[in-house]
Parts: structure tokens; C-alpha cells; sequence
């Protein structure tokens, strides 16, 4: 089996691979690392499985040695970390290839081999990314947005009165509360400028129609009433990563 590591700013995304798919996901908080309970619960989350490679991403630089020594450690391997020399599965047409996030990468080799050329991968983290590959299949650059829950909550930090709130669907644009007009604000307007960047995308891409892959915490909710978004996946990052590591074998 592979075991994938998707080290993102707030959870750790773990994955089990074999040759064809990611057959199990979980998370670990990405502060485990630091406090030392990352290593058993990776190894509980591994159970009996046996582990013949580690491949990883990380936009996380402080946690990314403390993965590898863990790998190390424990398997006597060496993980493979993604990043712009060591992709495979797309090209790169973009001025400082080290500057792109290692997770985008893998979103846009899942998205290419799934979807094919051009594609637009939207991913709902702690920001809300567009990542774009070209009909050529390169990843020629991308969007980047504050995320949802970053957004409400710093309406709710910088502000006297307006609460922290937890984001779920609100079928009004008028709110009857505070609550109800964050909610409107914050599903319906990313609504609308996920709706208005693809739209763009689409222009500058010369294309009518687009492939629009979306992942990640939001991914589902905002992509209910989206018809632009072809398909919502949620283990796009961990299938790069599985692509990958399967190119370097």
C-alpha cells in the first residue's frame, strides 16, 4: 500500500493507495506534528496494512521534515515530496514553478487524468484556490481567495457585534437575523464569485465548455446550486499524490 500525506495549514490529510484507487482517507490536526501524537495516530490509522511507499505534500515547511524523519523512522523509506521537480502527470508553464503550492499540483495531475484538457480544479480550504491546466495539459497559474470560514470568522474577530457562525445553506438572500445576512453573504456571494471567476477562466482559456472539479472542506455545499462545477471530489489531493507516486515507481 501507499500511504499519502496531504499536510495542510489546519488538518493532515491521510490516504491509503493501492494501484487504482485511495481506499481509505482520514485526518489528523496538522498541531500534531509539533506535540508528538502524529505517529500513533497515523499508525492507527494504517492498522494492518503493510507500507511500501510515502508520498507527500506539504504547505506546511515546518512540519515537512518532521514527515520525512517520521517516514524514515518508521519505514526505513525515503517519501517522495511533491513539488514542481518531482511532478509528474502535467507540465508547468509558470514563471517560478517552486512558488506553486505542492497541493495545487496534485489537484491539477488528478484533474488532468480524470478530466482531461483544459480542466479548472476549485479547492474549499483555508482559502479558496482555482488552479488551471491548459488544453497543452500545463498548469499555467490560478486564483487564489480568502476561504469561507477565514472570511466569517474575521467579520467576527474585527467586529463588536456580528457572531461566529457556522456555514451551512441558507435558502434567502435577505437575512431576518445577523446570522441569516452572514450566511447570505458568505454562501451566496462565493456563489457568485465562483460563478463569475470560471466565467472568466472561460474567456481567457478561449473554451465554451470547461471542466470545473471541485474539492475540498465547502466543496459540496457551495457546489449544490453551482450547475458550472462538473463534479465535486473530495480526494482529489490524495489521487495526485497516488498518481505520482505511481509515475516514480
Amino acid at each position: 500500500m501507499t500511504l499519502l500525506f496531504d499536510i495542510g495549514n489546519t488538518h493532515t490529510h491521510l490516504g491509503l493507495a493501492d494501484d487504482t484507487r485511495v481506499v481509505k482517507q482520514g485526518d489528523i490536526p496538522t498541531l500534531a506534528w509539533f506535540g508528538g501524537g502524529a505517529a500513533a495516530r497515523i499508525k492507527q490509522f494504517i492498522g494492518k496494512h503493510e507500507i511500501g511507499s510515502v508520498v507527500l505534500c506539504s504547505v506546511v515547511p515546518r512540519v515537512t521534515p518532521l514527515a520525512k524523519k517520521f517516514v524514515r523512522a518508521t519505514w526505513k523509506t525515503e517519501a517522495l515530496e511533491l513539488n514542481a521537480k518531482t511532478v509528474r502527470g502535467v507540465g508547468i508553464d509558470y514563471p517560478k514553478p517552486n512558488s506553486i503550492g505542492p497541493d495545487r499540483l496534485a489537484n491539477a495531475v488528478a484533474a488532468r487524468a480524470r478530466y482531461g484538457t483544459p480542466v479548472v480544479v476549485v479547492d474549499f480550504g483555508t482559502a479558496v484556490t482555482f488552479d488551471v491546466v491548459d488544453a497543452r495539459g500545463n498548469y499555467v497559474g490560478g486564483i487564489i481567495a480568502p476561504g469561507l470560514a477565514a472570511m466569517t470568522n474575521y467579520l467576527h474577530e474585527k467586529t463588536a457585534l456580528l457572531p461566529k457562525i457556522e456555514i451551512r445553506e441558507i435558502k434567502t438572500a435577505i437575512g431576518k437575523s445577523t446570522e441569516e445576512a452572514m450566511l447570505a453573504g458568505a454562501v451566496h456571494g462565493y456563489r457568485g464569485l465562483v460563478r463569475e471567476l470560471i466565467s472568466q477562466l472561460k474567456r481567457e482559456l478561449r473554451v465554451k465548455k470547461l471542466p470545473v472539479v471541485a474539492t475540498g472542506g465547502y466543496a459540496k455545499l457551495i457546489a449544490a446550486k453551482l450547475p458550472e462545477i462538473s463534479a465535486v471530489v473530495p480526494d482529489l489531493t490524495l489521487e495526485g499524490l497516488r498518481l505520482v507516486g505511481q509515475a516514480k515507481v
